[in-house]
């Protein structure tokens, strides 16, 4: 009887725990934007999703003033889909400000707060040219780090401006740094209407792989402030193979790698989602050519070789695809990179020049 009464309560617990429910997630609940214009609305946007196994819907989002306005998706939000809820704040009284606003919503019998805070002033410096990505206390110059032609033991640094926004001091952290990539803020702490640097150092010899190295770090833009893809910067490293110990026999006969042409061009996309162009590589050396890696610089870009190993006149195909639907999200420049044993060049790297890329 006893075995029985246990097997019900487990049973009922297994029940409980697996029942559908949706859950209601917003990438950031406070939403920093800075100084604002008087009188110049600023519209923030909240990105959320339903990370639950059922259907939900946004009912409502109340304000505690007629001050902020919102609108957002509507009609049912399927599980693993996402939302967005457009709040506009109105600028018309000058100061400091913090607006919450309160979402009900079919996930839970509780609302889910949000909050806008920043500053209306009548004048607004413009640092759009020398910080031009705003991520609303604070701006940076760049998205996107690169360390290129890396030797195994270097420990090359990067710079990343920042300049801060707010009245209050801010202090810069990334998050999600690897192994082998460490920070320095210079200086600690940045004040109010300031600017500073972040200072990334690439350890070398901690990287495992021979060329190209990608990791997406995310700068902190508050105190609990999450991941995503407005704060992030893409970190790239291309690590070289050692040729130092070759012989002046063994580099005489070594292979060498030359292509039919080390540029492509692609027009418009004009609705197409894809469009494909191939180069021809040939090892014109003495010895065998060994194509050890074959990486692009961000996913709008996708590569297919023939051959790998090439002996001495042989020649292979590349064929080099655009994809349009990841061409708006590319922070850099559409690349595809080589590593082979030509030690004379180990490292080739072909320039894909996309119209739609460059229009952005």
């Amino acid at each position: 009887m006893i075995r029985k009464i246990f097997a019900l309560f487990i049973l009922s617990v297994i029940c409980l725990g697996t029942r559908a429910q949706a859950q209601f997630v917003v990438d950031n609940a406070t939403n920093r934007v800075g100084e604002i214009m008087f009188q110049s609305p600023k519209q923030v946007v909240f990105n959320f999703k339903n990370k639950g196994n059922r259907a939900m819907q946004i009912i409502d989002v109340k304000a505690a003033c007629g001050c902020t306005k919102a609108e957002w998706t509507k009609g049912n939000i399927a599980p693993g889909d996402k939302g967005q809820i457009k709040v506009v704040y109105d600028a018309k009284t000058l100061g400091t400000f913090t607006k919450e606003l309160a979402v009900f919503h079919t996930a839970s019998s509780d609302p889910t707060y949000i909050t806008i805070e920043g500053r209306v002033v009548t004048s607004l410096l413009d640092y759009s040219g020398d910080f031009p990505i705003d991520l609303g206390n604070i701006r940076i110059n760049k998205n996107y780090v690169e360390f290129d032609d890396v030797n195994r033991g270097d420990h090359p640094v990067a710079e990343i401006q920042v300049f801060n926004q707010e009245r209050t001091p801010y202090r810069p952290e990334l998050m999600h740094l690897p192994a082998y990539l460490s920070m320095e803020s210079v200086p600690e702490v940045i004040a109010g209407g300031r600017s500073g640097k972040i200072l990334l150092t690439l350890n070398s010899e901690k990287l495992g792989l021979l060329g190209l190295n990608q990791t997406r770090v995310f700068i902190s833009r508050f105190m609990g402030d999450k991941v995503g893809d407005d704060n992030e910067i893409l970190v790239s490293s291309v690590l070289l193979p050692d040729f130092s110990k070759l012989t002046a026999s063994q580099l005489e006969r070594a292979p060498k790698m030359e292509f039919s042409h080390s540029k492509v061009s692609f027009g418009p996309m004009n609705g197409k989602s894809k469009q494909k162009q191939s180069i021809y590589i040939t090892n014109s050396g003495k010895e065998t050519l060994n194509i050890r890696t074959v990486q692009v610089f961000n996913q709008a870009i996708s590569v297919s070789l023939g051959n790998r190993t090439l002996e001495p006149g042989k020649y292979t195909e590349l064929k080099i695809t655009v994809n349009a639907k990841y061409l708006k999200k590319a922070k850099s420049q559409p690349r595809v990179l080589l590593i082979s044993n030509d030690p004379a060049n180990p490292k080739q790297v072909i320039q894909v020049d996309v119209a739609d890329w460059n229009n952005k």
